[in-house]
């Protein structure tokens, strides 16, 4: 009891901490008249109350934080030193994507062919699809509402800096190659899948695989391919880990550059954006997922304990692949099955992507407020119908949902490179917006095993 109230206690003031740095950050930004000395001075002593914290607690998820907020000082403080830090999150993003294609393998043939039900892999595309269509049509119209109620893009004539130009002429000849996400769906080559990281394409092969090893018949060659798949999902796991040590030193880099580069300038005339952005997001948390979770009989304090850790890492690198295997491994320990896990998380990598859905009905209303076109309701429902489809496979694609927007935009007639003006302030909305990403597939997950009567009690 005494331990509990230590670790209570601590992390109040770890709140207190975190919340005065944040204030500090904001103030240097936005108080004239008080020197920038002064908020150093500040955010140093709270900073080093947060890794004396972090320290002593020793927690992922803590550590995580702390190396966000370490990164922003560092950014802000010593641009030039950070642009080098970058190398930091690449090496970890790396070492991350090499997991992921034996992660998913292995997870779902020895889920899949383990079980040899066959008759389930159906039923769970069928209420995974269904599940993931309703969600992220859901986020669509909350998108809608909130740009209309916010009319962030009024009157903005925000500057577009010549490297986001560039940026965008880059991203915008990707819409010169359309994609059939059904064709696309499907591997042409499982070396190629996984050497582009195509998270679909493998779930594809795995379950095609694993289908085939459940109609061996014979039991010996069946057992071998099993117990070789089920030590190499072991052996990830323990390369997860591993891997999971640099977490931190990986959100440090990162952010540092991101700050490096992008400064606060175009943050702030593009504020109110973030800020719808994130207010929608939180009310999609809120009004959607939470009563989803609730109707589904998910405890709730346990799966936010089991996600905090794979959405902290979301939310600090911009990168759902760098929470994909700690999501895996976390909801397997929550209670989901390891088949349902393998089969639904990365199945909605490509197909129950919430705040990227969300995102892209927001910035499309934005841009068109922001060039003095006010677009009727059913223009905008119109909108949320291609996004509908146009949104699905969005992950598998680098810079995809900016190519999205600026197809979206185009077809309202707009000049798509005003999408641009979004790049300055887009990594701080593609930290949320992932982050949100990674908690639906999570809870999808959950509420899958619960309809399939396999969600198995987690002691307290």
């Amino acid at each position: 009891m005494l331990t509990r109230l230590k670790e209570y206690a601590s992390f109040r003031l770890y709140l207190v901490l975190f919340s005065l740095t944040l204030v500090g950050f904001i103030g240097q930004a936005t108080i004239e008249g008080i020197p920038p000395l002064g908020f150093q001075l500040f955010r140093y002593m709270a900073l080093t109350g947060l890794l004396l914290i972090s320290f002593f607690r020793r927690k992922m998820s803590l550590w995580i934080f702390t190396a966000m907020l370490f990164g922003i000082e560092v950014g802000m403080d010593f641009p030039l030193f950070s642009m080098e830090l970058e190398r930091f999150g690449k090496i970890f993003l790396r070492l991350i994507k090499t997991l992921v294609a034996p992660l998913i393998f292995a997870t779902l043939v020895v889920g899949i062919a383990g079980h040899s039900n066959l008759k389930q892999v159906g039923r769970m595309g069928l209420k995974s699809i269904l599940y993931f269509e309703i969600v992220t049509t859901v986020a669509l119209f909350i998108g809608l509402l909130a740009i209309n109620i916010s009319q962030a893009g009024v009157g903005v004539k925000a500057p577009v800096s010549k490297k986001d130009q560039q940026k965008s002429t880059e991203l915008l000849a990707q819409r010169n190659q359309p994609k059939d996400h059904l064709v696309e769906a499907f591997p042409e080559n499982i070396a190629k899948s996984v050497a582009e990281n195509s998270v679909l394409q493998i779930v594809v092969f795995s379950v095609i695989f694993a289908m085939g090893l459940g109609m061996v018949k014979n039991e010996q060659h069946k057992l071998t391919m099993l117990r070789t798949s089920e030590s190499l999902a072991e052996v990830m796991f323990k390369f997860t880990d591993i891997v999971m040590y640099l977490a931190p030193l990986a959100v440090f880099g990162a952010l540092a550059c991101t700050v490096a580069k992008s400064g606060v300038d175009v943050l702030l005339s593009l504020m109110k954006l973030v800020i719808t952005l994130y207010a929608a997001l939180i009310a999609f948390l809120v009004f959607v997922l939470l009563p989803i979770a609730l109707v589904a009989r998910i405890p709730i304090r346990k799966f936010l304990s089991a996600v905090t850790e794979p959405v902290t890492l979301a939310f600090a690198t911009a990168s759902s692949e760098a929470a994909l295997p700690k999501a895996m491994e976390n909801m397997e320990r929550f209670g989901v099955p390891k088949h349902i896990v393998g089969f639904v998380i990365p199945t909605g990598y490509s197909f129950n992507l919430d705040g990227t859905t969300l995102y892209l009905s927001l910035a499309t209303v934005f841009i068109a407020q922001m060039s003095g076109i006010d677009l009727s309701i059913g223009q905008q429902v119109s909108i949320c119908l291609v996004l509908m489809l146009t949104s699905k496979g969005v992950a598998g694609v680098r810079g995809a949902s900016f190519v999205i927007l600026a197809g979206t935009v185009a077809s309202l007639g707009l000049d798509p490179e005003k999408a641009s003006v979004i790049l300055g302030i887009d990594a701080l909305m593609d930290m949320a917006r992932t982050s949100v990403n990674v908690l639906g597939n999570c809870l999808a997950t959950a509420v899958i095993a619960r309809s399939e009567g396999e969600l198995e009690h987690v002691s307290t």
